[in-house]
């Protein structure tokens, strides 16, 4: 089995590219694999390995400067869910391209999940799911706002142009594992909002914690990993991802038209021209011979 941990920690690292080596280094000696990102304000990804490899690299990330209180969440695999290892250099660990926004600062009042669904029950309580679109069409919490974003950073502009139809209430947040929230909460407390909310954990820890005939949540979450989408109790989806545009499909969308594998899906298929077409095709060929030259 493999276990994989998805974390993140928002503290101030005065040189991110020094920490780069020792890190790659230490993950892939112990056949950790998966993304990590660093920058000025911190570290997020999602990496998996086996069992003595993670806490190996956890150790390490705590021991970094202002980490000491790092939280990761666990979930299991019994295939590898990346294929390699990557530690990139970013200017945000998650773009919304706010300068100002500082989640060492504040942040909106952390819920636990068990007392998620009292809050969003709540009729003074508006909830905003701050996904990108194509997570929120795969699942979300019942009565949830989808702002409709196609990043992240569009959701400053969003809650300008929206931001009246929530006088007078108070804002739930939630998001995948929790990062997105430590953001968009803050930019909230800047813009005025007086009580902003957010799930502790997000909806991974939403899904482990809370029993499924208990729960809000409808469908399914979008993960950033082989797994692709997960439910209650974190099993693994049925979701598999189109690699022309990195969206979610089902099984049965791959007897679309518009389906050919590695190129395009009902989604893409309008929004790729022919040239990108033949380069994944390419891709897809390529990538062939080399699974070939392996068996």
């Amino acid at each position: 089995m493999y276990t994989i941990a998805a974390l993140y920690h928002f503290t101030r690292f005065d040189d991110p590219a020094a920490l780069k080596p020792a890190l790659l280094d230490l993950c892939v000696r112990e056949d950790v694999r998966g993304t990590l990102l660093l920058a000025g304000e911190g570290i997020n990804g999602t990496i998996a390995g086996p069992r003595a490899g993670i806490d190996r690299v956890i150790a390490h990330l705590k021991s970094q400067p202002g980490c000491a209180e790092l939280e990761w969440k666990e979930a299991t695999s019994d295939h590898p869910p990346f294929g390699r290892m990557k530690v990139r250099l970013k200017r945000e660990i998650v773009t919304m391209g706010q300068p100002d926004v500082d989640p060492r600062a504040r942040v909106g009042h952390y819920v636990e999940p068990q007392d998620w669904n009292a809050l969003i029950s709540a009729p003074d309580v508006a909830v905003i799911d701050t996904r990108n679109d194509y997570e929120v069409a795969i699942g979300t919490f019942d009565g949830a706002i989808d702002p409709k974003t196609e990043s992240f950073g569009e959701f400053p502009a969003w809650w300008e142009a929206n931001k009246d139809r929530f006088h007078n209430k108070r804002i739930a947040m939630f998001c995948t594992g929790g990062i997105r929230c430590e953001k968009s909460t803050n930019f909230l407390l800047g813009q005025g909002v007086e009580e902003v909310f957010h799930l502790k954990g997000g909806i991974l820890k939403y899904l482990e914690d809370v029993p499924e005939e208990e729960s809000s949540w409808q469908g399914d979450c979008f993960v950033f990993d082989n797994r692709v989408s997960v439910g209650h109790g974190l099993k693994e989806g049925p979701h598999m991802l189109c690699h022309g545009c990195r969206r979610p499909i089902l099984p049965e969308d791959t007897q679309h038209p518009a389906f050919e594998a590695g190129v395009s899906c009902h989604h893409c298929v309008d929004e790729t021209s022919d040239e990108d077409k033949n380069r994944f095709r390419e891709r897809q060929k390529q990538m062939a011979l080399a699974r070939a030259r392996k068996t």
